[in-house]
């Protein structure tokens, strides 16, 4: 079986960093030999935890040499067959001879400057966007692979366990939730949705309507001051930065992802796998998820009428809202499912052993 190595150098946890954490399980669960390499103490290594072998190594930067060294020695002490890394820190702290010894992959969540990713022997793009970009920008197309993310859920918890969840953050229990879940950051437009729910009626079908976003980031004071002069901080929970967010989905009867610029969409993926319905705007990611009115309701970037129509649509008819929810879920059951990304990584990992 194909033995690789996994590299990522976040300290905290975000969609990608919760990717890389299911998918280096996943491997190592289907019986491909699997090894991460991350930070100690890092949001990753907790993730991980004992379901896979892991070497923690400080990738900080200040001394960057001795990273390289530590990252080379621990890679030459496993001998995978395949090295991957994501996002920029772990790919530039990751050099390997391209003739000779494991194949170095970089995985790509966006449309990033390529400077510290070219010197990789291969990269995987989870959009087919993304995979357009890398070729574009002078990649060998033969070395180029699209595979998407999976995103899986636990089993529902109980009834008594989500009413508790409502208590702890004042929500009343028969409200309508509406959730968010995401870095406070302006890339991820939540003063568009906080401006979108200010539009929404304080009741849909005689129940409360409530906001719930789920998340940190640079913004949090100012997105705050914003929902107090749109006189809507009463109806809005500010529930932090979750690691595992999952109940939360299972809270929701409704998911919004209102970024301006989203790659893929991990939180799309998630709520659908938590049979949850989405709305979204029209980012590239959610454009190439979601088949507007089908699995999911697509409005236009940064402008918050037409998504508090959407919004209220799905709320007011309840058929439309299982149906679409369905329907996210049997796409993530499927296409977007552990068993077909990781047969899909294996059989590239396969394509360019085979290469070589």
């Amino acid at each position: 079986m194909i033995s690789s190595t996994h590299i990522i150098g976040s300290q905290e946890s975000g969609g990608a960093e919760r990717f890389y954490s299911r998918l280096v399980c996943a491997l190592q669960r289907n019986g491909a030999p699997t090894h991460a390499i991350n930070r100690p103490d890092s949001a990753v290594a907790q993730q991980i935890g004992a379901c896979a072998p892991q070497t923690h190594i400080q990738m900080s930067g200040i001394i960057r040499f001795h990273t390289k060294w530590r990252i080379q020695q621990a890679i030459k002490q496993q001998q995978p067959d395949i090295v991957q890394t994501y996002m920029s820190r772990a790919t530039s702290l990751t050099s390997l001879k391209p003739d000779r010894g494991p194949i170095h992959v970089a995985r790509l969540g966006g449309y990033y400057n390529l400077k510290r990713y070219r010197h990789a022997h291969a990269w995987i793009g989870n959009t087919r966007g993304i995979c357009d970009y890398l070729v574009q920008e002078g990649l060998p197309v033969n070395r180029v692979f699209y595979i998407g993310n999976f995103a899986d859920a636990p089993p529902p918890p109980d009834i008594d366990t989500l009413n508790s969840l409502r208590r702890e953050h004042g929500i009343p229990d028969d409200a309508w939730i509406i959730t968010a879940v995401g870095r406070l950051h302006p890339n991820k437009a939540f003063d568009t949705l906080l401006k979108a729910f200010s539009l929404l009626p304080h009741e849909i079908a005689g129940r409360p309507t409530h906001l719930l976003i789920a998340g940190d980031g640079p913004l949090s004071e100012e997105l705050r001051q914003l929902s107090n002069k749109l006189s809507i901080s009463n109806r809005t929970t500010w529930a932090g930065w979750q690691a595992n967010p999952s109940n939360y989905y299972y809270l929701a009867n409704l998911f919004v992802c209102p970024s301006r610029h989203e790659p893929l969409g991990n939180v799309i993926l998630e709520a659908w796998a938590h049979n949850t319905p989405v709305v979204a705007t029209a980012s590239q990611g959610a454009m190439e998820l979601i088949s507007d009115g089908e699995n999911g309701v697509v409005t236009p970037v940064d402008q918050a009428a037409p998504l508090a129509d959407a919004m209220l649509s799905v709320l007011q008819e309840p058929q439309r809202s299982n149906e679409i929810a369905d329907s996210g879920t049997a796409l993530v059951s499927t296409r977007f499912s552990e068993k077909a990304i990781v047969e899909s990584y294996l059989e590239t990992y396969r394509t360019l052993l085979e290469q070589r």
